[in-house]
């Protein structure tokens, strides 16, 4: 994180907010997705703690989603500092990515490490200091 302007403005936390495009589907099941949460969590020295996921592939067909931007698995992958969420669509081949910690990680090296993992390419990376 950047050093305040001021001895009064104190950065509590830094939030990488990245959407991947035209990558490759394939990635998307639980099994590499876990995988890509560990090597995230070691490229920027994160402790991690419980995940969660939520997808529909466990329900009958007739009940899973088809409209595009709601097909896929979702997780959140809590670290000690706070949390990891993803959101990848199927139809779309994309990924949604937020990651929010109180510790400083680089946000460049987690977004260029999501683009290789998933093979896509970055359509959106926004980085915001929290106060």
């Amino acid at each position: 994180m950047k050093t305040p302007s001021s001895k009064m403005e104190k950065y509590y936390g830094k939030e990488l907010i990245l959407d991947l495009h035209e990558c490759n589907q394939q990635k998307f099941k639980r099994r590499t997705i876990k995988k890509f949460f560990i090597k995230l969590c070691n490229l920027i020295d994160m402790q991690r703690a419980e995940l969660y996921w939520w997808d529909d592939y466990s329900l009958p067909v007739k009940e899973r989603q088809t409209e595009p931007h709601l097909k896929g698995t979702s997780a959140v992958q809590f670290i000690m500092t706070s949390n990891i969420t993803i959101h990848t669509l199927d139809i779309l081949k994309s990924v949604y990515l937020n990651i929010f910690s109180c510790k400083d990680f680089n946000a460049n090296e987690a977004a260029e490490f999501s683009r290789k993992f998933f093979e896509g390419r970055i359509a959106s990376k926004i980085v915001v200091n929290r106060k």
